[in-house]
Formats: structure tokens, sequence, C-alpha cells
């Protein structure tokens, strides 16, 4: 299933403006910060030792030792699975080079029956190291048809706080196969990553929102992420410019915003006034994104164009007209038509 275009094209006044109401994509790669690698503290079980002894392992015989270290997560102790996965992560994360390596000697499914333990400290190692090795582009399908999909939606469930993180990471990489965004989000992976949004540390929501930016771009997940009240932390996000987190949950905005349902989710949630705020105060960038939302909120809607016009949005449009980038300026243009037509 392919990926839509987050505005549809549409006119007004014989005027199309499907070509700038659409928020600009290259521009949210720099809002949103990929899973580059784990970002776990160091495992307390490893000691001194032992870390220099894989350091040197790794070195004069990788093949050798990443073949140990995957029979080792079969075994019948879990303090050896543990350690098995905790020096696999650790390789996957310090040398990118070993990631295939490591997949190749066969790592990827025994770990994705850890991601299933009981034992949530086992999870979140083999977690971390599912993560770690789907940051190689040639594991992923690997790793997505060893079944890591559903194991790695239930630790974002349940698992430790690290583990939740870490599981959205790792199904962000994943959904960046178009052919897995539909299976991650049957799986049932957007409510937990919503609540991931709400509920989560600075970098869960950080992580959860990137992930839903990733799925979104599929009508079905869209859907579900609106059936699981992501508008309202969406909201909460924008209204809080101490967050660091305002872009972020825009562009999430953005892409959920042509759905009916999303704009009429936006409007109980009081996303108008917020909106109109990031118009008048935020960065160039933000401004951008709150006027194409509100453009596509106005499409064919006279009730929210009242609404948007009654929240005092004229002025700090025309003042975008005045003194913000060309592609603010033609936004704000198509905008001004929705808006001044209410009090002409």
């Amino acid at each position: 299933m392919g990926t839509e275009n987050p505005a549809a094209n549409f006119s007004y006044l014989g005027r199309s403006y499907g070509d700038i109401c659409c928020v600009n994509t290259d521009d949210s790669s720099s809002a949103f910060s990929d899973c580059n690698s784990d970002r776990s503290g160091e495992f307390p079980t490893t000691s001194t030792e032992s870390r220099r002894l894989l350091v040197s392992c790794a070195a004069d015989n990788s093949d050798d030792l990443m073949l140990h270290l995957v029979s080792s997560l079969d075994s019948c102790s879990i303090d050896e699975q543990k350690q098995a996965a905790m020096e696999i992560r650790l390789l996957a994360k310090n040398k990118p080079e070993n990631r295939l390596k490591i997949a190749k000697a066969g790592a990827i499914r025994p770990l994705v029956s850890l991601v299933s333990s009981s034992d949530l400290q086992l999870q979140e190692y083999g977690v971390t190291a599912i993560l770690n090795l789907s940051l190689c582009d040639e594991n992923k399908e690997a790793i997505a048809s060893s079944g890591a999909i559903k194991p790695l939606i239930r630790a974002l469930k349940t698992g430790t706080a690290t583990a939740r993180e870490n599981s959205a990471c790792a199904l962000l990489r994943l959904s960046q196969l178009e052919e897995n965004k539909v299976a991650i989000g049957r799986s049932g992976a957007i409510p937990p990553l919503v609540s991931l949004l709400e509920t989560g540390g600075f970098r869960a929501k950080k992580d959860a929102s990137t992930a839903l930016y990733s799925l979104c771009s599929v009508k079905e997940n869209k859907i579900r992420a609106v059936q699981a009240g992501i508008m309202k932390p969406l909201v909460e996000l924008m209204a809080d410019f101490g967050s660091n987190m305002v872009d972020k949950a825009a562009y999430v905005l953005s892409v959920l915003v042509s759905l009916p349902e999303a704009r009429s989710s936006l409007v109980e949630e009081a996303g108008i006034p917020v909106l109109v705020e990031i118009v008048e105060v935020g960065s160039q960038r933000q401004k951008e994104i709150a006027v194409s939302v509100l453009l596509q909120l106005c499409e064919d809607n006279l009730v929210y164009r009242a609404m948007v016009a009654r929240e005092g949005a004229i002025p700090p449009l025309v003042a975008l007209s005045q003194s913000g980038t060309n592609r603010a300026k033609q936004k704000v243009r198509a905008a001004d038509c929705f808006t001044l037509s209410l009090i002409n």
C-alpha cells in the first residue's frame, strides 16, 4: 500500500492550493532525530575485564566470537543469555560493520525469542540488540520476517521504560520499509505508541512521535491514530513551547489532518487556539506547519473558518505575509482567502 500525500489538492475561488498546503517533508527530517543507535546506559553486569576481552576478541576473531555469542542466546541459563545479548548489543552499537555479520551468524531469530521473554531485563536486552541490528538496512527485512513485529509491540506495551523506548525506535526502523507499515499498524502498534507519546519522558515522546510520523503516511494507520486519541497529546505538546516537542507534534498533526475525523478531533481538543498561537509566536518552521494545518482545516468548512477567524488568526497571518519566508507567504495568502471571506 502506497503512502499518501498528507494534504489533498483542492481549489478555492478558482485557485488551486494543493501545492502549498502540503508540509515540506524535507524540512521534517531535521525535526525528527532518527534512532541512530540505542542510547541505553552500559549494562551493569559487564565487568571491565569482560569488556576488554570482548573488544579484544572482536578485533582478533570476530566471526568465531559472533558464532559463540549466537549459540549462547539459546542457553538454558538466563544469565548466559543476558550476557550474550548484551555483548551482541555492544558489538552492533559500536561497530556498524558488525551488524550484518551478526545477522548472518544467525542472531536475529534467537534475539526475537528473547524479546518475548517474561524476564523484563532479558527482554530489554533483546529489544536493544534488535534495535541496533535494525540500523543496518539489509537486516530490516530479515528482522520483520523473523516475526519481530508482534514481540516488539508487546515490549512497547509492557516492558521497562528503556525497552518501550527502544521498541518504538526498532518499529520506526522497520517501518522504513514501506511494506512493513501496514503490518505494524495491523499488529496493534499505534495505540501503545500514542500512549508513549502521552505518558512517556522526553526521549520516549521523541521516539513515539518519530515512529508515528513514519507509520501515519498510510491512511489506515492515520485512522488508528485518531481512534487511539492521538489528538489530545499532540495539542498539549504543541501548546507547550518549553517541551521541545512543538515541531514534532505539529508534523505528526500535518499528516493526519487530511482525514475528516482528524479535523473534527482537532477542533474538539481545542487545537485551533493553539495553532493560532503558533502562527503568532512560533518559529518560522512552526508557523509554516500551523498555517498548512489551518488551511486544510478550513477547506470546505464554513464553521471552522469562522472559528479560526474568531480566534484572532487574521492579524498574525497578515504579519506573517509581510515578514515570513516566501513559502510561508504563499500559505498565508491561501489561508487569507478562507478567513478574510468571512468579514468581507
